[in-house]
């Protein structure tokens, strides 16, 4: 009886580490096989992601993707190398769904049609759509008639269709690839204006040298909750990534990122930020 019981104890302690390295599953265990966790992320939508001058991935959704790589490392017990791919607005969730990313990063918008495409993490950031003009243009007077860009693919242009249609404002809504041509646009006066997420615009501004001569509407036509996202159904990557969210809002390190990118240039937190942080602040 006692050699059968240490018989068992000796199976059990010879099984353990197997067992234990097959509960990885989907992309954890991808990224523990090829030690590397690809990020797509958006090279012109500062501060939220853009490369800097030497050409490396920056700004806050990079931090917090920064951040859930550390928890991966942990949850894998494997250092991971981080491989950042430049995506587009149209290629982005396709990106996810043919496994050429792992996580996507930047200022995507979450919403109910995307989630047939990708799953999202928790809100990563808060923001609204608006407009932004040269400061010699007067917003009171109107856009009947004038241009209005905005960048293609993004949920920006089903909200300025719709104000434009509850204040009867007949305008040219002219399409570019990316935010950062649409600005070039507005710079040349090829648009008379350019909608996209406030923060996105602002983010321009930042990085422009002639941001005197422009200026951003401190009202938003739109709520734009802002997620990272990770392929369908891969429930165990999303909830690393989850778990170091609700621990960057729980630990407040959420803010000196926010500070870090937007926060020096906007003043204090808005309270739309700070009911982020408590909404998203899921204990473990």
């Amino acid at each position: 009886m006692v050699k059968n019981t240490m018989l068992i104890c000796l199976s059990i302690l010879f099984f353990a580490a197997p067992l234990a390295a097959q509960e990885l599953t989907g992309t954890l265990a991808q990224i523990k096989k090829s030690g590397a966790i690809r990020i797509g992320y958006r090279t012109s939508e500062p501060p939220m992601s853009f490369q800097d001058d030497k050409k490396n991935p920056v700004g806050y959704s990079i931090d917090v993707c920064d951040a859930i790589v550390e928890a991966v490392e942990k949850e894998i017990g494997a250092d991971v190398k981080t491989k950042y791919v430049p995506i587009t607005a149209k290629n982005r969730f396709q990106s996810l769904a043919d496994n050429k990313i792992d996580l996507l990063c930047g200022s995507t918008t979450k919403t109910l049609s995307r989630a047939k495409i990708v799953d999202f993490t928790q809100l990563t950031f808060v923001t609204g759509a608006a407009l932004m003009t040269p400061v010699k243009t007067a917003p009171s007077a109107g856009f009947d008639g004038k241009k209005i860009g905005v960048v293609k693919g993004s949920t920006t242009i089903d909200a300025l269709q719709e104000i434009m249609k509850e204040t009867s404002t007949q305008a040219e809504i002219t399409l570019f690839k990316s935010a950062g041509a649409g600005f070039k646009a507005l710079r040349k006066g090829t648009i008379d204006a350019f909608a996209a997420d406030q923060i996105v615009l602002i983010g321009l501004l930042l990085k422009s040298p002639t941001q005197r001569g422009f200026t951003v509407d401190s009202n938003v036509f739109s709520f734009e909750p802002f997620a990272l996202a990770v392929r369908r159904n891969d429930a165990d990557f999303r909830l690393v990534a989850d778990r170091e969210i609700s621990e960057l809002y729980r630990s407040k390190k959420i803010v000196a990122i926010y500070e870090k990118w937007i926060g020096k240039f906007t003043g204090q937190t808005p309270p739309l930020f700070q009911a982020l942080i408590k909404l998203n602040a899921t204990p473990e």
